[in-house]
């Protein structure tokens, strides 16, 4: 089937839904040919002199159960209640043995759905670190294409491979449940570490005053974190909210916007997005090298080499180097 870049481009540019969605379909694929038409679609979308639209980026995260969809379904819909356009890419986890997904985020974000200025987008993790697909980024790029205001990044649980979330975001939340503290144990540094806000949701009935002990201890561990460059004082901070009864939504969006304006204003900002596209012209390399260990001599030569060491005929280290000089890669990985 041949692919009408031209025309797709129309559409996504007039921001027609249908468009965007076959369009992150294409970027999704892992096919060649659909890999070479993505590229030339990103390509014609940055628009005038080269340079892509923006839109504000925010990942999401949180631990299973926090509230994350009911979050983004309150947070959606305030926000296009003001006029904004947004876009939601949810990441569902894969299974590992099938490889297929639920999808059900559709599903329970009801209202926001059929919000004619928001749009929902569930994709499969593919089993990749992070819980974000591969070509995540380049769903971003093509919501921002299409005209969105603001790109929710939600992603699949908490862990440091969530860091990966941050190189495509510009702004990081973490959304954690009243656990009066406790959770402070079962969350990685690493991701304490890159969040901007965290939110400690549910804040309200019989849990505001376990939400209001868990936003205490939160804010006392930040404090305890080395200050980083590309925050003003007060940041990263913990607040409540309350998804439920859409509480605290207006403060935290302010907190946002406060955070980001001075990340404008001092720099930060356009250094960032620009140590973002390094890093992910550094992601491609390595994508293209892992990609040559899919061909069928490839797959050959690392079943031969597998059984050579199985046997102990070889180390694993000397196996290792002669499939990297029998593809052409040693020399790239080596240095």
């Amino acid at each position: 089937m041949t692919i009408d870049i031209a025309q797709l481009e129309r559409g996504i540019v007039k921001g027609d839904r249908r468009a965007l969605s076959r369009a992150i379909t294409l970027v999704e694929s892992s096919r060649a040919d659909h890999r070479e038409a993505a590229a030339q679609l990103i390509e014609a979308l940055k628009g005038e002199g080269g340079v892509p639209r923006q839109a504000l980026r925010v990942g999401l995260s949180g631990t299973p159960g926090v509230g994350k969809s009911t979050f983004i379904e309150g947070f959606g819909g305030m926000l296009t209640a003001q006029g904004l356009r947004v876009a939601v890419l949810a990441v569902d986890p894969s299974s590992a043995r099938s490889g297929g997904s639920i999808l059900g985020d559709k599903t329970r974000m009801d209202l926001l759905s059929r919000d004619p200025n928001a749009f929902i987008r569930p994709s499969p993790s593919q089993t990749h670190l992070g819980g974000v697909g591969r070509r995540s980024r380049e769903a971003v790029a093509l919501c921002e294409a299409a005209g969105f205001d603001i790109v929710l990044i939600e992603t699949v649980g908490v862990g440091q491979s969530e860091t990966v979330v941050a190189e495509m975001s510009d702004l990081f939340v973490l959304l954690l449940a009243p656990a009066g503290g406790d959770e402070l144990q079962g969350v990685k540094r690493g991701i304490m570490e890159i969040a901007d806000i965290i939110l400690i949701n549910k804040a309200d009935g019989d849990l505001k005053s376990a939400a209001s002990r868990t936003c205490a201890d939160y804010s006392g561990a930040l404090r305890l974190l080395r200050k980083r460059p590309q925050d003003p004082d007060g940041f990263p901070k913990a607040m409540m909210v309350s998804a439920l009864e859409n509480s605290g939504l207006e403060t935290a969006w302010g907190e946002m916007q406060t955070l980001l304006d001075w990340r404008r204003e001092n720099g930060h900002w356009d250094a960032r997005r620009a140590s973002q596209a390094q890093y992910w012209f550094e992601e491609e390399v390595r994508q293209g090298l892992l990609a040559q260990l899919h061909t069928p001599d490839a797959r050959a030569a690392l079943r031969d080499l597998g059984a050579q060491v199985a046997d102990g005929k070889t180390t694993p280290a000397i196996a290792a180097r002669a499939l990297l000089d029998r593809i052409g890669a040693r020399g790239a990985v080596d240095g």
